[in-house]
């Protein structure tokens, strides 16, 4: 189940409509994903952010939650991993249906190696523009470190 930026139901067709509107007046779309691990779980949260259209103020967001057995991902890059095929996936559908639709993946791993996540941003990025997809990493992925954190925990 999608939920709005004020957290009510939205089905994915609604969604594809606002994504319609959006790229006829020149928008952008941002999508990521972030997780977080909870007791024996994993949440995996998932957003398409909607910005940047003709006359637009601000930007709308929907999101996704979904929890996942703990044990299918025992390590970050598992967990990296599920986060951008999530993303590169929502991005494909969105692609599909729009074509011409400026499509940019979020993703949640650090530019600095030294980071935790950094050791793995350029195989993510790779596989993100492997998918044919533009794609930022933080400090600039906002829709997933930012948005998709925020559903997440």
């Amino acid at each position: 189940m999608w939920h709005t930026g004020s957290s009510e139901d939205i089905t994915l067709d609604a969604i594809m409509v606002e994504i319609s509107s959006h790229t006829r007046k020149n928008g952008s779309i941002f999508i990521g994903c972030d997780s977080q691990i909870i007791q024996n779980g994993c949440i995996f949260s998932t957003v398409i952010c909607l910005h940047g259209a003709d006359g637009q103020a601000g930007g709308r967001y929907f999101f996704r939650r979904e929890k996942r057995s703990r044990e299918k991902f025992p390590t970050m890059l598992n967990r990296l991993l599920r986060e951008v095929e999530l993303s590169v996936e929502m991005g494909s559908r969105v692609t599909e249906e729009f074509p011409d639709a400026d499509v940019e993946i979020h993703i949640d791993a650090n530019a600095k190696k030294n980071e935790a996540s950094g050791r793995f941003s350029d195989m993510l990025i790779g596989y993100a523009r492997g998918a044919g997809f533009k794609c930022k990493i933080k400090p600039d992925a906002w829709a997933s470190s930012s948005i998709a954190d925020k559903h997440s925990k």
